[in-house]
């Protein structure tokens, strides 16, 4: 029988995890390469010169050339929080990394929060995955292991009398 390349893929480790992104600075960083991997892009006028200041917790880059100010977190998922980016980068870890996925109450339960905010994490997060996967559509032969496609339900009736 033949092995099943997918199922043994090494995937990021929670030792591995803690060590790349186990503090607000290497949260920062790996979100700056994300957003601006050639580097800042003013978004008012394009300029690359910038000035970083910091505004409370947060990283905030202000262009030399316009003045303009732009957030690391502005227009992302993280936007408007006040969780540490830390919390944010837990979750998407615990979430991508379910097999079978993740409740609100038990991502509430990993990352300390109260319910609500873990369900608006959660729904944020499965929302941003939803909106990456509506890009790519499927073309050519498909191949699905166990779909259950419709039909009825053999049993009869429902209730006592069945």
């Amino acid at each position: 029988m033949a092995m099943n390349r997918i199922q043994f893929q090494s995937g990021l480790s929670m030792l591995k995890f803690l060590k790349d992104f186990g503090t607000e600075a290497q949260c920062e960083q790996a979100l700056e390469v994300a957003r601006w991997s050639d580097g800042f892009h003013c978004p008012r006028c394009n300029g690359t010169a910038y000035y970083v200041i910091r505004d409370g917790i947060r990283k905030v880059f202000q262009c030399r050339a316009c003045r303009h100010q732009a957030s690391l977190i502005a227009g992302t998922v993280f936007q408007g929080t006040k969780l540490p980016l830390t919390v944010w980068f837990l979750a998407i870890y615990l979430v991508s990394q379910a097999k079978t996925g993740l409740s609100s109450l038990a991502l509430k339960r990993q990352l300390g929060v109260s319910y609500p905010t873990a369900w608006l994490i959660h729904h944020k997060l499965m929302q941003a995955m939803v909106n990456r996967e509506e890009r790519y559509v499927l073309d050519g032969r498909i191949q699905v292991d166990d779909a259950y496609l419709g039909g009825e339900r053999a049993g009869g009736k429902a209730g006592r009398g069945s």
